[in-house]
């Protein structure tokens, strides 16, 4: 049996893509999508009808230039989220602007209107998961929407009180981002590559999934930004991996035996259970340099993408870019 097979057997298994194709390729449960992988996805011409859905509806519902071209950005993410759910049997992430990261209330008011979208076009809440950056205020809207049944996936997670604060929100969902965090230690230490098993992004995960478990917590933990195969290996078992396409295909032409090194049943001494107010929350993550700059360069980039996704769909839609 090939990694990616073994893996299926012990791990929900995530395509991290917006690329309808390779999910129908590899048959994850759920997807993951963001406004990088939306803009790739839109040029392809196999989603032109997709993309001329978002500009039409815009174009009857909005007559301000702003409004029209936000209404054509929302309505794109629903209309791949909606495709994609006709392929996998699970859910689909779709994220919220990263420009309303420190923003309660904007988070809280576009994620409604998403899922007022996806109800539209007949897709049932329980299918999405709305993605937030793990900020404190990113995690404060998430604990109101999931009062309100609205499940949300916690992403840009570097860090341990990151995921402390997320489970005791009652988040769905984190997204502990692995492969940035290898990327910073290999720059910061001046190597070229680090061991999986001694990976400080696979260490992290690891250590996230033991407290979760052995507390209680029912906040699941899906490993992200993976840069080798071998750190998935070390995180076999975990509750969810999302992994790339190109990491999906690596695994399906790896024949190897797989050992499951997490498990559900808590193993060893775990941690003292902390709980974390605002102060606490941002002192603990000011003391992580790695954290603290993951985090914030993360919000940069994912806003970025967001600016090139609009340059992308104010042509498409008619207006001068930068409307």
């Amino acid at each position: 049996m090939s990694l990616l097979d073994q893996l299926r057997a012990m791990t929900v298994v995530v395509a991290d893509t917006g690329d309808i194709e390779a999910i129908a390729r590899y048959k994850p449960r759920d997807t993951t999508t963001n406004p990088s992988l939306l803009y790739k996805a839109a040029q392809m011409p196999q989603y032109k009808r997709i993309v001329d859905a978002a500009v039409s509806f815009a174009q009857s519902t909005e007559d301000d230039p702003k409004a029209q071209l936000e209404a054509c950005m929302d309505k794109l993410a629903v209309g791949f989220g909606k495709e994609i759910l006709q392929i996998v049997p699970g859910r689909v992430s779709t994220e919220v602007d990263a420009r309303l990261s420190f923003d309660v209330e904007g988070t809280i008011a576009k994620a409604r209107h998403l899922i007022d979208l996806y109800k539209a076009e007949g897709v049932d809440k329980d299918r999405i998961l709305i993605k937030i950056a793990s900020t404190w205020e990113g995690i404060r809207a998430a604990e109101r929407l999931e009062k309100e049944g609205i499940h949300c996936n916690l992403t840009l997670l570097f860090s341990f009180p990151q995921a402390v604060a997320c489970a005791e929100a009652g988040v769905t969902l984190i997204s502990p981002f692995v492969g940035r965090i290898l990327d910073w230690h290999l720059k910061d230490r001046g190597v070229k590559s680090i061991p999986p098993t001694e990976d400080p992004g696979v260490e992290s995960v690891q250590r996230i999934y033991r407290y979760y478990k052995s507390h209680g917590y029912k906040t699941e933990v899906m490993g992200a930004s993976f840069r080798n195969i071998g750190e998935i290996v070390e995180l076999a078992g975990c509750d969810l991996l999302t992994i790339s396409p190109d990491l999906l295909k690596e695994l399906e032409a790896t024949d190897e035996t797989l050992v499951r090194k997490l498990s559900p049943k808590a193993e060893g001494e775990s941690e003292p259970k902390i709980s974390l107010d605002e102060k606490g929350f941002r002192w603990m993550l000011n003391e992580d340099a790695m954290a603290t700059e993951k985090l914030a360069d993360g919000i940069r980039k994912f806003a970025a993408d967001i600016v090139s996704l609009e340059k992308l769909v104010s042509k498409m839609i008619g207006q001068p870019v930068g409307v």
